[in-house]
């Protein structure tokens, strides 16, 4: 890997793939390096507004050519990424901001009908501080990425305008930015509490990064539809820093809609789509699909504990893309863990999250941390150059979950088999306890999966006078499908252990999901 930091990365982006497109954004077309050019002005005036190596610096905006840049020229100052997720509330956003400490904010006008500007103003409106938003004192200026900004807040065009003054390469040269400096504070997504803001470093994010474009054979020339939000590694990392690390053209789409990315697939001859399984069945099922032309498509990565097998024949066969691969991360391991090769098996790739990247390890334990053989299910812990440095301010939460001799505490529970590829079956407060039987809500979710009624499902445990938990499966109906409830208990009963059977089912028009597409499951159980 020949590059030693973000900026780095860019400005090599910049010389080596020169009028290659780097992004399309709706009408606005920009070469590498004209990005380059657009970063380094970034760069300069964030460096006029006063960042210095270490500030925090939020971006709180959909997937947009400005979020890159205003990003990307963050980090190239010095500064460490804040990214703040668009589905969060004015509190929630200042909740992050507040704990980060973030000096500097890039906010989206309105997006989805909702003002930002205003929702952060009633959040943080009030306080001592002396800044545009009083309740945040230590954040100094918010910067709005559309022409208008309130009294009190500066354009992106205005604050473009005040870094001119200041000299070139700003942060690309300095010897205060290095591989283990911080890149970036990825807050997790919240499933289960609170976020917390995973620490991660230049190298961790380059390496990673680095290796997962090589596994996947991310290469230049290829048309990548950003689907995935900025704010999550799968994004940011996986999305903008893989293309810059291979020159392929990012083509980001602020919100998903099936026809929107129908349309962009085959107007822009897009060839890369990663994301969630539920992405991918959606543009399979959409009834107009025929209509558009996908043969460009050649590489899809997804990840999930549950990626039925047909949803990966169907990807081969009626899409005709020839590398379908599957991978698992998490925010506190720089969002990648292990991955799937190219050649592996369909069933490798939909039952296994493939095996530990290069440079890191994994292994499956007990609740007394006892490594367990192949086959027995247990916690996942990983080790390597991707653990994170740590929760930004919270040492003991960082402890918790970081054993002395470095080994991350995933909390998923998992199932290595005798090649090293991981079959994660759920998270440790998933699972349930149905009369002494340890019941695993992935593995049932993938078994119903398989009938031809269900479209999507989720299972979680629900209090039982005698087996003290069973399961109850919240089903979405496939299109057309009849299926009753006792027909698909009925169904169950011939396909997995007695145990493993939800005693309710509640069909649902669709199941709720986090911005990263993992169901959020405290929902459900509601």
């Amino acid at each position: 890997m020949e590059w030693q930091s973000i900026p780095g990365l860019v400005r090599s982006a910049s010389e080596r793939y020169g009028e290659t497109e780097a992004v399309v954004d709706g009408r606005v077309r920009v070469s590498y390096r004209e990005l380059g050019e657009r970063v380094e002005r970034a760069a300069a005036a964030c460096a006029a507004a006063g960042v210095r190596v270490g500030d925090r610096v939020g971006v709180w905006a959909p997937n947009s050519l400005e979020w890159v840049v205003a990003a990307l020229g963050a980090v190239s100052a010095g500064g460490v990424l804040v990214p703040l997720n668009t589905r969060f509330k004015g509190g929630e956003a200042a909740d992050v901001l507040r704990r980060s400490g973030a000096r500097l904010l890039f906010v989206t006008g309105t997006f989805l009908g909702t003002s930002y500007v205003a929702s952060l103003r009633r959040a943080a409106g009030e306080g001592v501080g002396e800044g545009p938003l009083p309740g945040l004192p230590e954040l100094r200026e918010v910067v709005v990425l559309a022409e208008d900004a309130p009294l009190g807040f500066r354009t992106w065009k205005e604050f473009l305008v005040g870094g001119e003054g200041v000299g070139e390469d700003v942060g690309t040269t300095g010897p205060s930015i290095t591989g283990s400096s911080p890149s970036d504070i990825i807050f997790t997504s919240g499933t289960t509490g609170s976020p917390k803001g995973a620490v991660i470093t230049h190298e961790q994010t380059l390496r990673g990064y680095d290796a997962w474009s090589e596994l996947a054979g991310l290469r230049q020339g290829d048309r990548y539809l950003i689907v995935n939000p900025f704010f999550h590694t799968f994004g940011y990392k996986a999305g903008v820093i893989a293309c810059l690390t291979r020159g392929a053209t990012m083509i980001p789409q602020p919100v998903f809609d099936v026809t929107t990315a129908l349309a962009n697939i085959a107007a822009e001859r897009v060839t890369v789509l990663p994301g969630p399984p539920t992405l991918h069945q959606s543009l399979l099922d959409h009834p107009a699909r025929a209509s558009y032309d996908l043969s460009s498509l050649r590489l899809v990565v997804t990840g999930a504990a549950v990626v039925p097998l047909r949803l990966v024949e169907r990807l081969r066969d009626e899409l005709g893309v020839a590398t379908v691969l599957t991978a698992y991360g998490l925010s506190e391991a720089s969002g990648i863990v292990t991955m799937c090769r190219r050649g592996d098996e369909p069933e490798v790739i939909a039952t296994t999250s493939g095996r530990a990247i290069p440079g890191t390890e994994i292994r499956v334990v007990d609740a007394a941390g006892v490594a367990l053989p192949s086959g027995e299910p247990g916690e996942v812990l990983v080790r390597g150059f991707n653990v994170m440095r740590g929760y930004y301010g919270d040492d003991v939460a960082t402890r918790e979950v970081i054993t002395p001799d470095g080994w991350l505490r995933t909390g998923d529970v998992g199932v290595l088999d005798e090649a090293g590829n991981l079959r994660i079956t759920d998270r440790i407060k998933d699972m349930f306890i149905v009369g002494g039987f340890n019941a695993y809500p992935a593995e049932i979710e993938q078994l119903l999966g398989l009938h031809p009624a269900v479209a999507d499902v989720a299972v979680v445990g629900i209090p039982d006078a005698r087996l003290g938990e069973v399961g109850k499966a919240y089903v979405v109906r496939r299109a057309g499908a009849v299926a009753t409830g006792d027909d698909l208990i009925a169904w169950a009963r011939r396909e997995m252990a007695n145990y493993k059977v939800p005693r309710v089912v509640e069909f649902v028009g669709e199941l709720p999901r986090n911005a990263s597409g993992k169901v959020v499951k405290g929902r459900l159980r509601g």
